[in-house]
């Protein structure tokens, strides 16, 4: 996977780390070379300094072959820049933002940009993000038997009724749908640009992973 991450401060480098250290090509951005120290000698990805919603910059950083950006400087407003060019211009497939305003992380959540506060960030909800573009876990609960999942409709469940998703044995809590949110009846009919919170088991996640991924 190839991945661009835009901030090289202490998410951005251990997240840099964490991804080159599982294989995959990363490309670091940050408007100060000093921040690079942070990566530390053994890294190998690129490096690239400049301002991370400049296209020239992006562009050395690979943009154009990229499968995530994740945008992690110290300021909303250029993780939301940053995140919009690439959605945008780029097309890049998965884009990820630390986005600390809620208002702002709704509004950007609708345009496919997925948004994380700084609270809680970890590697494995990162991977999710960028790996998985239908499911992202959201939270957990008890003991991690039961978790609340971020779910991207997929093409194919367009025009199909809630009562299909749920027949995973997945629940869905709340549907996010132009601006406005609501809890559908079994026959509801989902709509394109859905976004679903859903409540699933792990055994019913594997299902609902499958039926997202179009093996059911």
């Amino acid at each position: 996977m190839r991945v661009v991450v835009v901030g090289c401060g202490r998410v951005g480098a251990g997240l840099a780390v964490a991804l080159a250290a599982a294989g995959d090509d990363v490309a670091v951005v940050d408007k100060r070379a000093a921040a690079f120290e942070r990566l530390g000698d053994g890294f190998g990805g690129r490096l690239v300094e400049g301002v991370g919603f400049d296209r020239d910059v992006l562009e050395l950083a690979g943009i154009g072959l990229a499968d995530g950006l994740v945008a992690v400087t110290g300021g909303d407003n250029s993780n939301v820049v940053t995140a919009r060019v690439a959605r945008e211009a780029y097309r890049v497939p998965k884009v990820v933002a630390r986005i600390q305003d809620p208002r702002r992380a709704e509004f950007y959540e609708r345009l496919g940009v997925v948004t994380v506060a700084s609270v809680g960030w970890t590697l494995d909800r990162v991977r999710d993000a960028l790996e998985h573009r239908a499911l992202a876990e959201e939270a957990s609960y008890g003991r991690g038997e039961v978790a609340l999942l971020r779910v991207e409709l997929p093409q194919h469940l367009v025009d199909r009724q809630a009562a299909e998703i749920e027949a995973t044995g997945a629940r869905i809590v709340a549907v996010t749908r132009a601006g406005g949110a609501f809890v559908p009846a079994p026959d509801e009919v989902m709509a394109e640009g859905d976004v679903l919170r859903v409540a699933a088991s792990a055994a019913a996640r594997g299902r609902l992973d499958a039926l997202l991924g179009g093996g059911a």
